[in-house]
């Protein structure tokens, strides 16, 4: 079989094909390549020194391995968009940095707070729909202006820059849960409340979210992303199948329909539980792959079972534990764990090596040259 590139190897495997080996793509999206940068993680995360994409571009040339779709700069701000929003720090320690930020709309302010922490990635600590009647109805109103005026140059820069060393992704998700958790203060209690209680503003939500993707997915299809990524982290840990069903599915079949007629590979991303979503996606979406199948307790995958089932009908990306595997086990252990998903899932194609979610910045690194390593040699189709 003619040796192929890393995104070469990545698509093949992505589009259900065989590859001339199992393509190794840890998701090291953040905590990996901000902490190879020698930096506080807020120069990354709140000064943009460097940007983070840049930062894992510098980690991609030192591991080499089959990366790009977890990254990356995204398009520009719509010109239809009437937020304006002011930064201001708040509160400075040795180990933080809190920032209240402020977002003026035509018909007033929503506000959050966030954390950037000196070794960690940051967090929300309060978000910015407080309350629900007036504060999700700016939300609709004001924070999905129509993209197709979004530049794209930064985005074609990292095309650019990525090359063949990896693959150029853009995001568009579907409606749900796992987006409302970054915006409802009060995490996911508010939201089951706030969906049970104002059943009519979650229709609306419904309805805006998923006619602003499709826009999006127009402008996304323009740019020619070589991936375009979609899901979320917790579809079905933060929601409901049945709520999933009503929220989110219909919005994703239409993305992954319009990728599919655009020659574009989509490709889904949600921490937790996904056995249930695995197979919603093979049989109702035009889906191609999805990851990162956690296995118990903090998800519910078995990637021999999955792969004896939908075989090579949906790429499966998976799936070695972040920290009992990758972060505290031996070189041995990452070498065994690595066969042992091969084993398991890589007979035909339809599969690439990664990680359970995302690998934590105290991951060896030898332990991430081990799974490149066992990719190209074990793996070999």
């Amino acid at each position: 079989m003619v040796l192929m590139n890393s995104k070469q190897r990545f698509l093949t495997a992505l589009k259900k094909g065989k590859p001339d080996c199992v393509p190794a793509s840890p998701d090291c999206s953040n905590m990996v390549p901000c902490k190879l940068t020698g930096k506080p993680f807020w120069d990354i995360y709140l000064y943009g020194n460097p940007p983070k994409h840049i930062a894992y571009l510098e980690m991609l040339k030192k591991f080499k391995f089959e990366g790009g779709w977890e990254t990356g700069p995204g398009l520009g701000r719509s010109k239809e968009d009437k937020v304006e929003t002011e930064s201001k720090i708040i509160e400075k320690t040795d180990e933080c940095i809190t920032t209240k930020n402020i977002l003026h709309t035509p018909e007033g302010d929503l506000w959050n707070e966030i954390v950037y922490w000196k070794n960690s990635p940051p967090t929300q600590k309060r978000r910015i729909i407080k309350d629900v009647e007036k504060d999700f109805k700016l939300y609709l109103k004001y924070f999905f202006p129509d993209p197709a005026s979004c530049d794209d140059a930064e985005f074609q820069k990292w095309k650019q820059a990525i090359g063949d060393s990896g693959v150029a992704a853009l995001g568009v998700s579907p409606p749900g849960f796992q987006c409302l958790i970054s915006d409802f203060d009060g995490g996911l209690e508010a939201i089951t409340y706030a969906y049970y209680d104002y059943p009519e503003l979650f229709e609306q939500y419904k309805e805006i979210f998923e006619n602003h993707a499709v826009l999006e997915m127009k402008r996304v299809i323009q740019a020619k992303p070589d991936v375009i990524r979609t899901g979320g982290s917790g579809t079905l840990t933060l929601q409901s199948p049945e709520i999933f069903r009503k929220l989110g599915l219909p919005c994703l079949k239409k993305i992954t329909k319009m990728a599919k007629d655009a020659g574009i590979p989509t490709l889904v991303h949600s921490c937790g539980k996904e056995k249930e979503l695995v197979q919603i996606c093979a049989d109702e979406t035009d889906l191609d792959g999805i990851n990162p199948l956690e296995i118990p307790p903090m998800g519910d995958c078995n990637l021999k079972e999955l792969k004896a089932k939908f075989g090579t009908r949906i790429c499966l990306m998976g799936n070695l534990h972040t920290v009992d595997v990758m972060m505290k086990g031996t070189v041995k252990q990452v070498e065994d764990a690595a066969k042992k998903a091969i084993d398991d899932a890589a007979e035909g194609g339809a599969f690439i090596l990664s990680t359970g979610d995302q690998c934590p910045g105290d991951t060896p690194e030898e332990n991430i040259f081990k799974l490149i390593e066992v990719a190209r040699t074990y793996g070999k189709y």
